[in-house]
């Protein structure tokens, strides 16, 4: 595949956060945006970022391009690729690409039939709305999973386009890298939500805007440090008291929190042994102590 990829028509299969901040930005890029298609929001979405574009459905806007980007939830993906391959002219060269972090690219099988290719390109970002999308996916990491150099080389022209940085993953390891984006973003706000409410029950109502600071600072020291080296409190110090008091403490205010503690206590043990922090001692008066709350 050769293409010069400023001259390619796109469509956007699945116009929402995703599909249409990847469109505005290669539309800034030069790129030709034919058509979007999507649900009920999607006309006013268009409307605003993407003004003269026309709202189709999935298999006509997808007909009018060179590239089809599916930008659909996870779990429609396959059904919407199938969808659009019964529309498709045979037109070798053509490029369909899905942007679902967690799905091979076998779920874009049936366009192969009218010679297209196939491509992935997952942004390592969180987007809470177009408009955020649009602001952080210039440098942002965006994966690239392709069948072959060409296509690996093409994704790659498509991600540098928009100022972000590709980096190849191996189809085999998507689940996986996946899996890592959902403990580094999803639940992160978890976390977060669960320490708001310890604090609250605590007494602090504005616990959120108290601990930010320390949430950010720590976030700091990783990327200073590595995580290894930034891990501190009880566990890491193999304070097994403290430890003991934290779940007695949990056992009373919330104890619905107590599993997260031993299973993420038990990690951060891990943790704390690789980075040789801790001795077998020190890690056996812990190990005891979480043993008696599972």
């Amino acid at each position: 595949m050769a293409w010069d990829t400023r001259r390619v028509d796109v469509a956007v299969v699945g116009a929402g956060k995703v599909g249409t901040a990847l469109a505005v930005l290669w539309r800034r890029a030069g790129y030709e945006i034919v058509a979007v298609s999507g649900r009920t929001a999607t006309q006013e979405r268009a409307a605003r970022y993407l003004p003269g574009v026309p709202v189709l459905p999935h298999a006509e806007a997808a007909d009018l391009a060179e590239l089809v980007l599916i930008a659909v939830p996870d779990d429609e993906v396959r059904d919407v690729c199938a969808e659009i391959a019964t529309g498709l002219d045979a037109r070798p060269g053509r490029l369909v690409a899905h942007t679902a972090g967690a799905l091979a690219l076998e779920v874009l099988d049936p366009v192969r039939i009218t010679g297209a290719e196939r491509l992935c390109l997952h942004p390592l970002q969180t987007f809470p709305d177009v408009d955020a999308a649009i602001a952080a996916m210039p440098g942002a990491t965006i994966a690239v999973t392709a069948d072959d150099e060409a296509a690996f080389e093409t994704g790659e022209s498509l991600v540098r386009d928009i100022g972000s940085n590709p980096v190849r993953l191996d189809e085999e390891h998507k689940a996986l890298y996946h899996a890592a984006a959902v403990f580094a973003s999803n639940y992160l706000v978890v976390m977060t939500a669960l320490a708001e409410d310890l604090f609250a029950r605590a007494g602090l109502d504005d616990g959120l805007e108290r601990f930010l600071p320390l949430s950010r600072a720590t976030l700091d020291n990783v990327a200073a440090l590595g995580p290894q080296a930034a891990l501190t409190g009880p566990v890491a110090r193999g304070d097994a008291g403290t430890v003991a008091r934290n779940l007695e403490a949990l056992a009373i205010a919330a104890p619905d929190a107590i599993p997260a503690y031993v299973v993420l206590a038990r990690v951060a043990l891990d943790l704390a042994e690789r980075g040789k922090r801790l001795g077998p001692q020190e890690r056996g008066r812990v190990d005891e102590v979480l043993a008696r709350w599972t």
